[in-house]
């Protein structure tokens, strides 16, 4: 197999997009989501606003460029705490990664809001940008349906998987059936949902203060919750 060294010019292209991506990535630091613009990032730069134009077509292409170099470092992230404890049982290893994903989010409060919270005014939101193979967000969550996979394939449910606790949730999750039905059993992929919702609206509370009226720390129930949801899958 051949490989094309890049030229002077893609170099240099690939240069300025990683400056303008740093410069947004600072603007984000300092002043959160609503932050970043094309005039600020420019200024810091010495260029002009239309010049960045080149390089990125608008200001979504810029955050969702700068969203998806997130993603792709929370999936590392999470994908190393799994290889760190190859070892161990899987359910084990998830609860290293969901504790993995809480410590980079408490270290990254300002990026974790322009991936997790709300939507930048004037910004369309990233999901909506995305599809549901091939974007930074999906590759994020295959990290855990990976070794999820795995507890399965050596547990698996023997014909017979739990039941939904509401039958009308099989309506509810109809878009998963559509498109990765035979992944999983519906049951799991419940679970799963439930444990997340649960896991990421702590560490979401945690890292926006709104647990602050209740506790001082908020480790404790977070592991306490991890603990229930790897109960719960362990079946």
């Amino acid at each position: 197999m051949t490989t094309t060294t890049p030229s002077r010019r893609e170099r240099l292209r690939a240069e300025t997009v990683t400056e303008i991506k740093d410069a947004a990535r600072r603007l984000l630091v300092a002043g959160g989501p609503a932050a970043i613009s094309l005039r600020a990032i420019a200024r810091d730069l010495g260029m002009t606003a239309p010049a960045l134009y080149r390089y990125f077509a608008s200001l979504d292409a810029l955050v969702l460029a700068i969203v998806t170099d997130l993603f792709e470092d929370l999936r590392a992230t999470v994908a190393d705490a799994a290889t760190d404890h190859g070892d161990e049982e899987p359910l084990v290893r998830v609860g290293h990664m969901a504790r993995a994903f809480r410590r980079w989010s408490l270290d990254r409060p300002a990026e974790f809001a322009l991936m997790f919270g709300s939507p930048v005014p004037g910004i369309t939101p990233f999901a909506e940008q995305c599809g549901p193979f091939n974007d930074a967000g999906a590759r994020f969550g295959e990290t855990f349906f990976t070794v999820l996979g795995e507890h399965y394939a050596r547990h698996p449910f023997g014909g017979a998987a739990p039941d939904l606790p509401d039958p009308a949730l099989r309506e509810l999750f109809a878009p998963y059936l559509d498109t990765f039905g035979d992944r999983f059993p519906l049951p799991v992929i419940y679970l799963f949902v439930a444990a997340w919702t649960r896991l990421y609206g702590i560490v979401a509370m945690e890292v926006f203060g709104h647990l602050r009226w209740a506790m001082t720390d908020v480790e404790p129930l977070f592991e306490v919750e991890l603990a229930r949801m790897v109960s719960r899958m362990a079946r």
